[in-house]
């Protein structure tokens, strides 16, 4: 099975793949696909704010279906690319290591795969960092009835963050380059606060709001 079409299975097949001894998909692959339902829960709130009771907020609205339609893209990107990153790294730790040549070589592709199996989760981190900057922007001016579900997807939109911010600090042990690996850690750091501030921001809007109703 080749790691173009996962996008297109089903969610039972999906998941009944992500439960069993197959290390593919994995955990950056399911966060993947977290945040692709955070951006179509936020998309959902932003196409039922339309219309001339949301006037004032059509800018904001418009740019963040936008937004969540280009994010949804780049999670189904991102999704098969960490599959892809995986295999890489898998493979390259079946490489021989008989002699000093193969062992050199060996350990070369290891860390060109294991930076590009990092590189791929911190994207994703960076893609739901947008999407809870964009619900953040429209959650006072969303429609209330489905503020709940805007509400639902910075929550989904955190915790794939937080799952991709896993996926990178254990491929952070297979870095050689302690700058590099060290460089990684600050970034994955200030950008998971700033996630987890954001959703707070976003919640305290929707329950404020909820509770208005």
């Amino acid at each position: 099975m080749t790691s173009t079409i996962w996008w297109n299975r089903t969610v039972g097949e999906f998941v009944q793949e992500a439960g069993s001894a197959e290390p593919t998909p994995g955990g950056g692959s399911v966060a993947a696909l977290a945040a692709a339902l955070g951006a179509s829960m936020a998309s959902m709130a932003s196409r039922l704010s339309q219309g001339e009771t949301f006037a004032a907020h059509q800018t904001s609205v418009g740019a963040v279906l936008e937004t969540m339609n280009r994010l949804t893209r780049a999670c189904e990107e991102l999704l098969e690319a960490d599959i892809r990153a995986f295999e890489e790294y898998m493979r390259a730790l079946k490489l021989p290591k008989d002699s000093e040549e193969e062992r050199a070589a060996r350990r070369t592709a290891i860390d060109e795969a294991a930076a590009r199996a990092t590189g791929v989760p911190l994207r994703l981190i960076q893609v739901c960092l947008e999407g809870l900057r964009a619900a953040n922007r429209i959650a006072e001016g969303c429609n209330k009835h489905v503020v709940s579900d805007l509400g639902i997807g910075a929550l989904l939109f955190e915790a794939s963050s937080q799952s991709a911010g896993l996926t990178v600090r254990i491929n952070l042990s297979s870095l050689r380059n302690a700058d590099l690996a060290a460089q990684y850690e600050g970034q994955v750091s200030v950008m998971l606060q700033e996630a987890e501030a954001l959703k707070a921001q976003v919640l305290r809007i929707v329950h404020s709001r909820i509770a208005g109703h």
